[in-house]
């Protein structure tokens, strides 16, 4: 596998700028937006080393955090690079067909990251949806919401199925919506310990909110504001002496 993605990371990111080195030797900084200027991005093969070093970092601690927290939950941890061209800056986290967790990252996600610390954030705050069940919960929002929008539309007197369909799509987007917020913030909070777990900065790793677009508190949004988001980071980070 990692010889795999070595090479798809290679053969992607040839055109990145020069590389910045990296550490996980512990520094208690924490995010300053306004007075540090932005590192560069990092070269093709340091991205690759960097990737390779956190699965390997994470991975681990981030199984065992499931095992302690949860019951029934599979925490065999599949972590994949996205590498369908034209795709955005992203990680996921979604199930394969046997139930088995993956943590997904598109290779412009991989180019973004400045560091390990804010690669490591990200994939221990995918793992933390997996731990905290989101996905189940989210769907169990978006079947009530279904139900409960086809329901309304029915009182209301409309019978046709079409009217009720579009009814209860709506009513589900709306449910599947109606607590990311805080899920988001939830697996913040738990990311952070399984970075810090792991022996990287989540302060450090927190960073990389400052170069993303800010969704502030937008009506139906599904991410909370960059700042909500960065005080649980703080708050969390205090309890392994990172201020």
């Amino acid at each position: 596998m990692k010889q795999a993605v070595a090479a798809v990371f290679f053969m992607a990111m040839v055109a990145c700028a020069a590389p910045v080195a990296t550490s996980r030797t512990p520094d208690t900084s924490g995010p300053t937006p306004a007075a540090a200027a932005v590192p560069p991005q990092l070269e093709g093969r340091t991205a690759v080393r960097n990737f390779l070093a956190v699965v390997d970092a994470v991975e681990p601690v981030a199984e065992a955090e499931c095992r302690q927290r949860t019951r029934r939950s599979n925490c065999d941890f599949k972590i994949v690079v996205d590498d369908r061209p034209n795709l955005p800056a992203n990680a996921y986290q979604t199930l394969d067909s046997s139930g088995r967790p993956i943590l997904a990252f598109t290779i412009p996600l991989i180019a973004e990251v400045r560091n390990q610390d804010e690669l490591a954030f990200i994939m221990a705050h995918e793992a933390a949806h997996h731990i905290r069940g989101h996905l189940g919960r989210q769907q169990q929002n978006a079947n009530l919401g279904a139900v409960l929008a086809g329901g309304l539309a029915g009182a209301l007197g409309r019978s046709d199925a079409s009217a009720i369909e579009a009814a209860q799509q709506f009513g589900a987007a709306l449910g599947a919506r109606s607590y990311s917020k805080d899920f988001e913030l939830e697996a913040d909070e738990l990311g952070t310990v399984i970075a810090a777990r792991a022996g990287f900065n989540p302060l450090r790793g927190a960073e990389f909110f400052f170069r993303i677009p800010d969704p502030g508190n937008r009506f139906l949004g599904t991410h909370p504001a960059n700042a909500q988001r960065v005080a649980v980071v703080r708050r969390t980070s205090a309890q392994f002496g990172f201020q």
